[in-house]
């Protein structure tokens, strides 16, 4: 599968639990997957199972520093790109943090437009950019604003929903599992026996209308 194809996905290491999820719960309605931990060695377990992005990492943690995080990611060569967080924004503070391997740096507070903009910055450094408009059978979505329209009717579609259609769109015709759907549109607590896929399939074959356009291959997944 291309880096193009891919739904963003971003890990929060953040030991300020409730600010971890206030940022988690705006990305997400950015339209990216994401995780939550809250120490440094919960970060490690969780870049060292799944392909992350882009690790938004607060240099602060506990157990195991921040700053030991982003070494391991540089020692390790990983594709995955650093934002790092601190509460202190003097310059030698942003330096040394960026001589540690980080890609860009924010202090604390911050404004989470700005905190979403660097992102998505990160991500096209890492990747291909996605491509800005999909189309096929009346349905364009566009990647960028984010919106999506069937024969010029706006589908009001979800974030999740969204990344489902992208998902199906990018594939091309070709059939994509539920279990690739979990994997590149939801985060790693979603149970995959709750039925999340069958549920937003259905959501989004609803506001997608007649004539139907998602098909079902029975035991192998969902085409477009």
């Amino acid at each position: 599968m291309n880096e193009e194809e891919k739904i963003m996905r971003v890990l929060v290491a953040e030991d300020e639990q409730d600010l971890a999820e206030l940022v988690a719960t705006g990305l997400r309605r950015a339209g990216f997957a994401v995780d939550t931990v809250y120490s440094g060695d919960a970060a490690l377990a969780y870049l060292g199972l799944y392909d992350y992005d882009v690790v938004v990492l607060d240099r602060d943690l506990p157990r195991v520093h921040g700053d030991d995080v982003a070494r391991h990611l540089v020692a390790g060569s990983s594709r995955t790109r650093i934002l790092m967080l601190t509460a202190s924004a003097s310059l030698d503070d942003r330096v040394e943090g960026l001589d540690l391997g980080a890609d860009d740096y924010l202090g604390k507070p911050f404004d989470f437009p700005e905190l979403v903009s660097r992102v998505r910055a990160l991500r096209r450094r890492s990747a291909r950019p996605v491509p800005p408009l999909l189309e096929k059978s009346g349905v364009r979505l566009d990647t960028v604003r984010r919106t999506a329209t069937r024969d010029g009717r706006d589908l009001d579609l979800s974030p999740k929903e969204f990344s489902v259609l992208q998902i199906l769109l990018e594939a091309d015709g070709g059939t994509v599992s539920a279990e690739e759907l979990l994997e590149r549109a939801w985060d790693a607590h979603t149970d995959p026996f709750t039925g999340a896929v069958r549920v937003c399939m259905s959501k989004l074959r609803g506001k997608l209308g007649e004539p139907a356009l998602i098909r079902t291959v029975q035991g192998v997944g969902y085409a477009l």
